[in-house]
């Protein structure tokens, strides 16, 4: 299943997507897409998309998972982003916290912040979590995974590199967080490591790539966090991004208000971002 959630902010509702791209409402069969939902799908068993409610028109898209506790990124988890931005390939997976505050939808603007000259694109692919996970191993961890989404994790340069301290005050600022469209089941996705995965600019394509080529695939991410964390249904993942960030140009090029942002995720959809200063 492809689920999503539409509506206004803080106002979203419950759909999913039938085979001939329309939204249908489930409003009637779940609360929200978010940890009660994922952690047990025995509401879907049976269900007939095509006898629900089509929804029209071309609502808002908001964050395709509500209610996530964690929102976990891995740094440099591809040999040639690390080597294009002049660093190591870790010896362990980079971990650092975005805030949730951070999220929105896949189509709202990037809000650059006040101050802000060295905003950044990411495309990467989001793991989400449907079964609690602690100490699990590899073998067993995907079975722990509800679906998968795409990522924008924006960036702020200076704010990451040259503030002191965690990666987080880059990565945090509001609207840094683009999740979806869609949440798309596990079922749907045959191989979390090879997958196409892009990114445009004004439609100038800045990143072309695979998740094939990450350094720690999505099974060994969700083992080796579960050994220090427990991770809940509706935590996200967001596993790191192929080259062509733009920190890695020389000279850097960075986003200004008014750029357009497109990125993909083969089999989990698109995202479309206007990008907006703070007032």
């Amino acid at each position: 299943m492809k689920l999503l959630r539409y509506g206004p902010v803080g106002a979203e509702k419950p759909g999913v997507l039938d085979g001939a791209g329309s939204i249908r409402d489930l409003s009637g069969v779940i609360a929200d897409v978010g940890g009660a939902a994922i952690a047990d799908f025995g509401w879907a068993s049976g269900l007939d998309i095509e006898d629900l409610p089509v929804v029209d028109g071309a609502p808002r898209l908001g964050a395709c998972v509500a209610g996530t506790g964690k929102f976990i990124c891995i740094g440099l988890n591809y040999a040639d982003h690390a080597a294009e931005s002049g660093l190591e390939v870790p010896p362990e997976p980079v971990v650092f916290m975005k805030a949730t505050s951070a999220i929105v939808g896949p189509n709202d603007n990037v809000i650059m912040p006040r101050g802000s000259v060295a905003t950044d694109w990411e495309v990467e692919l989001g793991v989400i979590i449907g079964e609690t996970a602690k100490y699990v191993s590899e073998a067993e961890a995907l079975d722990h995974v509800a679906g998968y989404c795409v990522v924008n994790d924006v960036s702020e340069r200076d704010f990451q590199t040259k503030r002191s301290g965690q990666w987080t005050k880059g990565k945090s600022c509001d609207s840094f967080g683009p999740i979806g469209p869609w949440l798309v089941t596990r079922d749907e996705i045959a191989n979390p490591q090879n997958l196409k995965m892009w990114l445009t600019v004004n439609g100038e394509t800045k990143q072309d790539g695979s998740s094939e080529t990450m350094v720690y695939g999505v099974a060994y991410l969700v083992s080796y966090l579960s050994q220090f964390m427990t991770l809940h249904p509706g935590d996200i993942i967001s596993t790191g991004t192929p080259p062509g960030v733009g920190m890695g140009f020389k000279p850097p090029q960075y986003l200004k208000a008014g750029d357009v942002i497109e990125l993909g995720i083969e089999g989990l959809g698109t995202q479309k971002q206007k990008v907006a200063a703070d007032d």
